[in-house]
């Protein structure tokens, strides 16, 4: 298995405890959570079953029932036969325990997947997970149930597994949040399957797909990278054409709000303000706009940063998701020519999608920066900066994208600059950084050292005012 080593680690060590164990994974759709335990469990479990997908046209009655029926079929393939249709989830974790006391097993590993689906309105789930593992399961004299449940809308588990504070309130032994690959073990990925890019192609490749393990899994050796991109999102029926659609449906159950305020984002690379995503959005800012937003970034699909020196009402928040950036760019409104990304090299539109989209690989690399600075073991806060020009205070407006603030009184801005070959520092960029410096020590009034730094795909090539930079950080460094 490619990286996730601390997690088999975990998963596996599992058998070895004496007391019963109940542990959440969750990570965003496609991520390779069900992979990564059925792996670590070597494909044995006393019990297992994955929710459906509802469908949204049904009543929550149907939607239930439909979720009761397919849960009888994974009792009866583990040995126990309903006499009647499943009605309640009473009904259904009491054929569930049936099948642990019929087990011979040392350790019983019940893995139930896609919970979240399971849940349908007013379904009781939630109430019979929650007597069957504190009532039934941990009260066992064996000890001998270990509980796996999974799920890719982390927003659901983070409020009713993980953060419940109803019956499941500490009951978790553990839990575990699969984050996607690194450009690093993307490249590992790439070598088991003997497929052969460079690391340049590596990271073009990431900034369209981001680290999704499944999306890096459709890439087929012998064809190029524009090759692959094109049969992948563009040719007809490409695989990845409709999994927009999909990954937000899947996740949210009405999806349609979600989406506006993606595309809201999506609108401005910098990120946005609350104010400004109810002006787009046309959303009214309350309580549920709150709870949409935390659900975007508990999936990974947006973050929420405070601004240097700013309070936390002035949050932004900024689109990171690669596949969403890249298909809302390209895909939302092509007619899919199937040869549409071999043929866009020097397209301007190419080239400004390539600069924001290389600022979000930098964006997920932040432990390779630090150690590429040699500040892996000092504590920093990591965020952006702007400031509007404002000239009675002497501000000419500037952007930072990145800031490292590091607790060794140093603030590292950073420029993040994508590049087919090595990176020119001309006198146009020196002023433009100048500029940015002048401007964050005036409004924030910071003592710290200012370190002027560059993370660039190839290096800089050799110019006077390259020697003004501290710190250089290459593509290379982000494989680490």
């Amino acid at each position: 298995m490619i990286g996730r080593k601390s997690e088999v680690k975990y998963l596996q060590s599992l058998r070895n405890e004496e007391e019963p164990q109940f542990v959440a994974v969750y990570g965003r759709r496609r991520i390779g959570k069900t992979y990564l335990i059925r792996e670590s469990f070597d494909y044995e479990f006393t019990f297992q079953h994955t929710g459906i997908c509802n469908k949204e046209k049904k009543s929550s009655e149907s939607q239930k029932q439909a979720q009761l029926d397919k849960f009888a079929e994974s009792l009866s393939e583990a040995g126990f036969i309903c006499d009647s249709p499943l009605t309640s989830w009473r009904e259904a974790f009491a054929g569930l325990k049936e099948v642990v006391r019929r087990s011979r097993k040392k350790k019983k590993v019940i893995f139930i997947d896609e919970l979240s689906w399971m849940d349908t309105k007013d379904s009781g789930l939630i109430t019979e997970l929650e007597n069957f593992w504190n009532g039934w399961a941990t009260a066992r004299k064996e000890k001998d149930v270990i509980l796996i449940v999974c799920a890719s809308a982390t927003y659901w588990m983070m409020d009713n597994i993980v953060n419940d504070k109803g019956g499941l309130h500490n009951r978790l032994t553990g839990h575990i949040h699969l984050k996607p690959f690194t450009l690093k073990e993307c490249e590992d990925y790439l070598v088991s399957r003997k497929i052969q890019f460079n690391r340049h192609q590596i990271i073009q490749c990431y900034m369209i797909m981001g680290g999704v393990p499944y999306y890096w899994s459709l890439l087929k050796k012998g064809r190029s990278l524009p090759q692959n991109i094109d049969e992948l999102f563009f040719s007809e029926n490409a695989p990845l054409q409709k999994e927009y659609d999909n990954l937000y449906r899947a996740l949210f159950r009405r999806p349609e709000q979600y989406i506006r305020i993606i595309e809201a984002l999506a609108s401005v690379n910098q990120g946005i303000s609350r104010e400004e995503i109810c002006k787009k959005t046309g959303i009214s800012s309350s309580g549920d706009l709150s709870r949409k937003l935390k659900e975007l970034e508990d999936c990974g699909f947006i973050r929420k940063y405070v601004p240097f020196g700013y309070k936390e009402k002035k949050g932004i928040f900024q689109l990171i998701d690669n596949y969403t950036l890249f298909y809302l760019r390209f895909l939302k409104s092509n007619t899919y020519d199937e040869h549409f990304w071999q043929l866009q090299t020097g397209n301007p539109t190419i080239n400004a999608w390539s600069g924001v989209a290389f600022e979000r690989v930098c964006l997920e690399h932040i432990a390779q920066i630090k150690y590429a600075l040699g500040i892996s073991g000092v504590h920093t806060d990591v965020n952006a900066w702007q400031c509007k020009a404002d000239p009675e205070k002497g501000l000419l407006g500037s952007q930072i994208d990145l800031l490292v603030v590091r607790k060794d009184q140093v603030i590292n801005v950073c420029e993040m600059k994508y590049s087919e070959s090595e990176y020119v520092v001309n006198a146009a960029f020196d002023k433009a950084m100048k500029r940015k410096i002048s401007d964050f020590r005036l409004a924030t009034g910071t003592k710290h050292a200012i370190y002027p730094t560059l993370i660039t795909t190839y290096g800089i090539a050799e110019t006077p005012y390259a020697e003004e930079l501290q710190a250089v950080i290459t593509g290379e460094n982000l494989f680490v």
